[in-house]
């Protein structure tokens, strides 16, 4: 009766937070379409937005959790908290170094990325370059966003939901006091909601913290890269990785 309990309570903490999610993403939306309308800035900007996510459900949210919850719990239920722990120190570690590397490689090569994403582009120089620069100001998102799914993988495990599932509440206040607050500032306003996609993925990864703590979780990267923990989550996302990078391209073709 207790564990049914408990998948009801997690079931409806988890319904509650998407539902915030859902509702003030609807609102980000409408108010995005309200003050800038269907221009080429917002085109530039929604193909920015969308090449940081792309690798986001690469190497993140998608395969990346879909990868370490399984083992995590494993090895959280047969070997217990101090070796989990140090299969979460190995795995940040070595997700630390790949995403910092993508990121800096997508910053640097931007204007590579977006010709490629985004060939139409490349006849309009002011829409291509503001797609370049917006590109660059989000690219930070990707490196918050890995760790924000990280603690998510490790708070689920620990059967902890609510917190996680509220986390990307946070990503859409950010845009949203931006469009208001901040963006009319801004001699390019699209800039200041660029800016709040890299800080809402910041605080995504903030507000887990103090429940990572509370659980004595909160590890430090430790380059382990010989862990069989982490071999085993590296095999586990490469099938994924593939599946997922085909979908992704068909998408863009």
């Amino acid at each position: 009766m207790d564990e049914k309990r408990s998948v009801t309570k997690a079931a409806g903490q988890i319904s509650i937070a998407t539902t915030a999610s859902r509702i003030l993403g609807f609102i980000r939306d409408i108010l995005l379409a309200g003050i800038f309308g269907a221009t080429g800035s917002t085109d530039a900007f929604f193909i920015a937005y969308r090449i940081p996510n792309l690798f986001r459900e690469l190497f993140a949210e998608g395969s990346m959790s879909a990868a370490f919850v399984p083992v995590f719990t494993e090895t959280l239920a047969k070997q217990g908290r101090e070796e989990a722990r140090k299969l979460a120190s190995a795995v940040l570690a070595f997700f630390l170094c790949v995403v910092s590397i993508t990121c800096l490689l997508g910053i640097l090569f931007a204007p590579y990325v977006v010709s490629v994403i985004a060939p139409g582009f490349i006849d309009y120089p002011e829409k291509f370059s503001l797609t370049v620069t917006l590109t660059r100001i989000m690219f930070p998102f990707l490196f918050f966003i890995s760790l924000a799914a990280l603690a998510k993988g490790i708070l689920n495990s620990l059967k902890s939901f609510f917190i996680p599932a509220l986390a990307p509440v946070f990503l859409n206040i950010a845009m949203i006091i931006s469009a208001l607050f901040v963006a009319p500032g801004f001699a390019v306003p699209l800039i200041a909601i660029g800016l709040a996609v890299s800080v809402g993925g910041a605080l995504q990864v903030a507000i887990q913290i103090p429940d990572l703590i509370k659980r004595y979780f909160l590890v430090r990267p430790v380059f382990s890269f010989g862990h069989p923990g982490l071999k085993k989550v590296l095999r586990l996302m490469l099938p994924a990785i593939v599946g997922m990078g085909v979908a992704q391209i068909n998408i863009f073709i």
